[in-house]
């Protein structure tokens, strides 16, 4: 067969240099002149310049075929040299539809007379999944008949990977400045992370607050029996990848789980699922302190790519803000609703605790005891021993009392060196049975403190009311209790009043 292009004048090669030769190149996406373009190809090639594009460059006949290609289209291929090209079309490299797509849309190019610019496709070079950027232009003769195109086609692959790591680093963002749950984000984040890297599973390990263990967060991934064994892991300097990255601060490479000496004491776990390599980072705050770990798991003996590396400090970043965001939330929120001296709930909390209390009760048909206690001559300590020593006796007091009741009790600071404790109830005890409970309790307030040495001893006066006899709502049983406490401070303190003996 004759090619379209054979008759067409070989030039001597020019002096333009390989910016304008690429110019040249370029310019033919709107001229679409066959000279033109031969001329170009034929100084690219008398220079060996055309082989050294990274750019997949090619001219094809009206049937689809391949009439000159350069390296790059040819390493694409999996094809030795660009002649291995010649007189094939896409058919014989690519699956049936894939190739009938380029074919179609190359053949209206060619029956159109208009270009074909920058269309980006995905392709499947012999498994391997690439996305390309294609221009595709008419080449005409002296006559102007078309008698093929022109094709240029970058492989834009790691662009899109980027593109779409960007993206998915704006949503999570996003989700981290609407405070969405944290085990949300981190999901989110674990999902994209493994999206984008092929044959990996990502996991994160969360530091309990208080402890030297790592909790398991999040894994899509992770075989949930791996994740219940991981959850709780210890953290040292030879415990695994995540438990000596959180011991180093620093991450910590294992590419071969089966002979690192850091897994020494828990090979056994990552190998009964199939994991060879492990790579942790590190989550640290912003003071540098360790909130948890980042981990991938691959099946093969290997270290991370570069890439790989990069997406895991992506990864931790992101943890590292997120996990950051919600304990300052939590914080926030527990100092709204706490007091700051003893950490006991503040009125706020308290009130809309007791409003359910009540509720729960009026429907089991319960007794709620409400208690007002206040310390007697308090102002004798502050004056005497300064107010440092008087808040480490609050303090002090608040943790003796909550020791002294259930954990479905409630327990406030109304104030100065004012409490509040409403008891559940939960037994139907009576109210023969409380009081005697109270007593107790106001004995143990009455124990001496010793702080620094020094031995300080308080007693306090209590009021108790009780729901439903002495009122149905939060404010009358809380209002009644205090007006019996007055009752037990006017009796000469130290002791306790009930608001019907009152």
């Amino acid at each position: 067969m004759e090619s379209p292009m054979s008759n067409a004048v070989h030039p001597q090669p020019a002096a333009d240099s390989l910016e304008q030769l690429c110019s040249r190149l370029l310019r033919i996406s709107t001229v679409g002149d066959i000279h033109d373009a031969l001329l170009v190809i034929n100084e690219l090639n008398a220079h060996s310049l055309i082989d050294q594009f990274p750019e997949q460059i090619y001219i094809k006949d009206r049937r689809s075929r391949f009439v000159l290609a350069n390296a790059s289209t040819a390493r694409s291929h999996n094809l030795a040299s660009a002649t291995n090209l010649l007189g094939k079309t896409d058919f014989d490299f690519f699956e049936q539809d894939a190739a009938e797509a380029l074919f179609l849309a190359e053949q209206l190019v060619m029956s159109s007379g208009g270009p074909m610019v920058d269309l980006e496709h995905l392709m499947d070079f012999g498994g391997r999944l690439r996305w390309m950027q294609s221009t595709k232009t008419p080449l005409r003769d002296q006559d102007g008949r078309i008698v093929g195109l022109i094709g240029i086609s970058r492989d834009i692959t790691e662009r899109k990977r980027q593109d779409d790591l960007r993206r998915g680093h704006a949503r999570l963002l996003d989700m981290v400045a609407r405070s969405r749950p944290l085990d949300q984000v981190l999901h989110a984040l674990v999902a994209l992370v493994e999206e984008e890297l092929d044959d990996l599973t990502a996991a994160v390990l969360l530091l309990e607050e208080g402890s030297e263990r790592l909790r398991y967060a999040a894994a899509l991934g992770l075989p949930e029996a791996y994740r219940a064994e991981i959850d709780g892991v210890d953290i040292g300097p030879r415990a695994g990848a995540c438990g000596t990255a959180a011991w180093r601060r620093e991450p910590v490479i294992c590419s071969d789980v089966l002979n690192d000496p850091l897994w020494e004491n828990v090979r056994h776990l990552p190998l009964q699922f199939g994991f060879r390599s492990c790579w942790s980072t590190p989550i640290l705050s912003a003071e540098n302190t360790v909130l948890g770990t980042f981990a991938l798991y691959s099946n093969a003996v290997r270290e991370p790519t570069q890439m790989e590396q990069e997406v895991m400090a992506m990864a931790t970043d992101i943890a590292g803000i997120a996990i950051e965001r919600t304990r300052a939330e939590v914080r926030i929120h527990h100092m709204a609703h706490h007091d700051p001296l003893t950490g006991l709930p503040n009125r706020t909390l308290f009130w809309a605790q007791f409003g359910r209390a009540i509720a729960e009760a009026r429907r089991e048909a319960r007794r709620i005891t409400v208690t007002y206690i206040d310390l007697d001559n308090f102002k004798q300590i502050n004056d005497t021993l300064g107010h440092a020593a008087g808040d480490d006796v609050l303090r002090a007091l608040a943790l003796r009392l909550s020791h002294c009741i259930r954990p479905s009790d409630l327990l406030v600071r109304l104030g100065g060196d004012e409490f509040a404790i409403v008891f559940s109830n939960p037994g139907h005890e009576q109210q023969g049975s409380m009081i005697a409970r109270l007593e107790e309790l106001r004995a143990a307030i009455s124990r001496p403190f010793v702080l620094e040495g020094e031995v300080i001893e308080v007693t306090c006066s209590m009021g108790v009311a009780f729901f439903p006899d002495d009122g149905d709502t939060p404010e009358a049983l809380l209002a009644k209790a205090d007006n019996a406490m007055y009752v037990a401070k006017g009796g000469g303190r130290d002791r306790l009043k009930v608001w019907q003996q009152a």
